[in-house]
């Protein structure tokens, strides 16, 4: 493994596999999505999208939350402005929602690993992730109904990934959910236990990063593309993608590879 000491509120280890790990470090603020986290996540989305020696993203956290969401006191002192914030507020949930889809629309797949507490946008960003797995002691909520200010974008990640009655209920409620309770409307994919929580997911990224990286570029855009389509338009498009996925060099390689009962020979291509 490879890795830059780096005295910052986002750390990044990467593995000789070409697995990731980019952990949240702000711990006096909760690991909350400020707008220095915020600028830092956006930055490192764009860098793995381009970098080939990165094959998977791990998001974890240092401490007891894996993020708190924004930071509340950050957005009060906006007020101070002479548009009580507005334009702060504006620019802040922008960034936000750029960091979010920069996640979703990354050709690499972002796994979130969580130990802690994990409210409104720190519950938006597991809910953005492709995959993710928490400890037995985590939690999750998205409480801002509580403090007059629905979680109106976590609501956008979260919908897409629950039913529309368990993201209402989280949403309306405003109470934190268990682990467990997580993991039964599909908001994480599994529940492990806390000491082999970071063993658990680093497996699993290790197994992501031996595919063919165009194979999950492809795959992974194909999914998000076809979920907002109807059904006629999703079939069109997955065919489509299909046909494209066939010609190239990866999968003439991997159905070879099958054929001749050996491992395949990536190019990535």
């Amino acid at each position: 493994m490879t890795t830059k000491p780096r005295n910052d509120i986002l750390t990044r280890e990467l593995t000789d596999e070409g697995v990731l790990r980019l952990t949240l470090n702000d711990n006096g603020r909760r690991n909350a999505l400020s707008e220095a986290m915020l600028d830092r996540l956006m930055e490192e989305m764009n860098f793995v999208a381009d970098d080939n020696s990165v094959r998977v993203v791990v998001l974890a956290a240092n401490g007891p939350a894996f993020s708190a969401g924004h930071d509340l006191k950050e957005m009060t002192a906006a007020r101070a402005a002479d548009d009580g914030g507005r334009e702060y507020f504006t620019m802040l949930m922008g960034k936000c929602a750029k960091v979010m889809q920069s996640i979703v629309n990354n050709p690499k797949p972002v796994i979130a690993e969580v130990a802690g507490i994990a409210t409104a946008a720190g519950c938006q960003l597991v809910a953005s992730c492709d995959l993710a797995y928490a400890a037995s002691t985590a939690k999750f909520g998205t409480p801002g109904v509580n403090i007059g200010l629905f979680c109106s974008t976590p609501m956008v990640a979260l919908s897409r990934n629950v039913s529309n009655k368990a993201a209402m209920e989280m949403l309306l409620v405003g109470e934190l959910i268990s682990a467990q309770q997580a993991a039964d409307i599909s908001l994480i994919n599994n529940v492990i236990e806390s000491s082999y929580l970071t063993s658990h997911t680093m497996h699993t990224a290790t197994k992501i990063s031996e595919k063919s990286s165009m194979t999950l570029a492809t795959g992974k855009s194909a999914f998000y593309q076809q979920k907002e389509m109807n059904l006629s338009d999703a079939y069109t498009n997955a065919s489509q993608v299909m046909v494209d996925n066939m010609l190239k060099r990866d999968a003439e390689e991997g159905i070879q590879a099958f054929l001749e009962k050996r491992p395949a020979k990536w190019t990535d291509g």
